[in-house]
């Protein structure tokens, strides 16, 4: 799950840097596009806001994984353990 909020936010920010690579551009060389830099700065501001929101959802989301995967490890093995010591 984690991984596609991992790919989710390399393309916002690839995004962002296109976004931010448009706005120093002259606008003669973009013609039929807004020609306002500012437009294209806060574009790529939002996607980079973005882009970093989705990165830190992703990190949470593998974080809270690892620990029920090492929760229901360690009740498997104390579970395991109490039925050696019955036997």
């Amino acid at each position: 799950m984690s991984r596609t909020f991992y790919i989710l936010a390399a393309a916002l920010l690839v995004l962002a840097l296109l976004s931010a690579a448009i706005s120093l551009v002259p606008s003669s060389f973009h013609p039929g596009l807004p020609a306002n830099a500012l437009l294209w700065r806060t574009g790529s501001l939002f996607l980079l806001l973005a882009g970093l929101a989705t990165a830190l959802i992703g990190v949470l989301s593998h974080l809270f994984e690892q620990v029920d995967r090492r929760s229901e490890e360690a009740r498997l093995a104390a579970q395991h353990g109490r039925r050696s010591e019955k036997h």
